[in-house]
């Protein structure tokens, strides 16, 4: 089994950073299955990898909910379209579109908007160097970008009768499969962005950071998913952070 998911992670990081211009179908490939009907309907989860590609963030805070909810999330998925997956919009309005009546969201969103090109070939120069020690003015415009679209997505939320909605924010990728420490500066002004997302949207939004606690034996060989012990702790951070108390 281990073998297994070895493999299929190593075969969702190859897609996630090709790009794979067309292929809208494989992220759902890479994805725990989609879960249009479950035990609580009205509260679902929309997202990338970090959610679909093992599912266990969901599945630790269902264990701690003792009740399931509905899934969208899908591997390769970007905030702004996106050719591997539908995107994190589409998600949620396919969600709505299955059952309107949703009183909760739980998010994750933006960081394959950085971390695909950064893996190919970083045209966004969101990776410092030794010859570019700050984070770059062409990554802050992508993040910017990304923070004026993510407000859209909340507001969107809110527009729609959503009463809550968490966003999960990303932790500190590593050197592994892929060299990925060079993006710590990007996470940096990428969780502060996603912070003001929720401050300044119209929905009700708790941002949850999770670089204090993620640290690099949390996270898989790949340099970017969590283990089981990440996802864990983020689970029961989003928990902790009201999700337990809105139920």
């Amino acid at each position: 089994m281990k073998s297994i998911n070895r493999w299929a992670t190593l075969l969702s990081t190859a897609v996630l950073s090709m790009g794979m211009v067309g292929c809208g179908q494989l992220g759902p490939l890479l994805s725990v299955p989609e879960v249009s009907d479950a035990q609580t309907n009205d509260v679902v989860f929309v997202g990338d990898s970090i959610f679909a590609l093992s599912g266990e963030i969901q599945a630790q805070i269902e264990e701690n909910a003792q009740t399931t909810f509905r899934n969208y999330a899908i591997s390769g998925a970007q905030l702004v379209e996106g050719s591997i997956a539908d995107s994190v919009p589409d998600q949620l309005d396919k969600a709505f579109s299955d059952d309107p009546n949703i009183r909760l969201a739980v998010v994750d969103a933006g960081g394959n908007d950085i971390l695909i090109p950064a893996i190919a070939l970083d045209p966004n120069q969101c990776k410092t160097r030794w010859y570019r020690k700050d984070l770059s003015q062409k990554c802050k415009d992508l993040i910017d970008n990304l923070y004026v679209q993510g407000v859209d997505l909340m507001n969107s939320t809110a527009d729609r009768g959503v009463d809550k909605a968490y966003l999960m924010g990303y932790y500190y990728v590593k050197d592994a499969f892929f060299k990925l420490d060079a993006l710590e500066q990007a996470v940096d002004y990428g969780a502060e962005a996603f912070s003001n997302v929720c401050a300044n949207s119209t929905a009700d939004c708790t941002f949850v950071d999770t670089r204090s606690f993620i640290n690099d034996e949390d996270i898989k060989w790949d340099g970017i998913h969590p283990k089981t012990s990440g996802s864990i702790k983020i689970g029961n951070a989003i928990w902790e952070a009201g999700l337990k108390d809105d139920l």
